[in-house]
């Protein structure tokens, strides 16, 4: 969990050193984020990522500034401070849209990126479909990947019931773009990919779910876990 004493702890740290400015970069998610930057003294800017939300503006809680860019590189994220006394006495922020069709990958990264995918480019670029619909997964209940995969579940299992993850996952492919090994890959080889076929009670069935919403919505930011079930 958070441990808030020994983030201001760190805060403390840093200033007694002589840090003019606090910045802390965390993958919580934007909601959990809120309570620390309400909380501890003396962050003057958190990096916030994991709930893939893209903030047009920060948003201020207290002194404290979030900074919310979005996900898969879709936004480059610039903020300019003013520093003074060891406060932000003024701030500039824009979230710059990112149109890849546009810009020029570097030759460096590019290079490395095709090295590592070489062994794998078969796998990867293999097309098992295409798409007549947009494909996504965005939010806390179900998006349309989810249902496709749900569906698959349900044909190949030979089940009455299929349930996907609650939480955003993946780039979302628009109608008439192929569905890829490795868009599969990512959809589903994720930290537990294998499908597991069982006997469920109702009651047992709507405690998982029960437990599942709570990880989601509880009113307290640091009991929000995410959708895994």
């Amino acid at each position: 969990g958070i441990e808030e004493e020994k983030v201001q702890e760190h805060v403390e740290t840093a200033r007694a050193q002589g840090a003019e400015l606090v910045v802390l970069l965390s993958h919580n998610g934007f909601d959990v984020d809120r309570k620390p930057a309400a909380r501890v003294k003396g962050i003057d800017v958190i990096l916030t990522g994991h709930t893939h939300d893209a903030i047009p503006a920060p948003v201020k809680v207290g002194n404290t500034l979030l900074i919310a860019p979005g996900s898969h590189g879709k936004f480059l994220a610039r903020l300019d401070l003013q520093v003074k006394d060891k406060r932000v006495t003024d701030y500039r922020f824009r979230l710059i849209p990112v149109f890849s069709d546009a810009i020029t990958p570097d030759p460096a990264m590019a290079k490395l990126v095709d090295e590592i995918r070489a062994p794998h480019k078969a796998v990867l670029d293999k097309v098992h479909g295409r798409t007549d619909s947009l494909l996504y997964r965005r939010g806390n209940f179900n998006g349309t990947f989810d249902d496709l995969i749900c569906q698959a579940m349900l044909a190949e299992r030979e089940a009455e019931i299929a349930l996907s993850p609650g939480f955003r996952w993946g780039a979302t492919l628009l109608p008439g773009q192929d569905i890829t090994g490795d868009i599969l890959y990512s959809q589903t080889a994720i930290t537990y990919p294998n499908v597991y076929r069982n006997q469920m009670t109702g009651e047992f069935l709507k405690t998982v779910l029960e437990d599942v919403a709570d990880n989601l919505f509880n009113p307290d930011p640091y009991y929000q876990h995410g959708g895994d079930m």
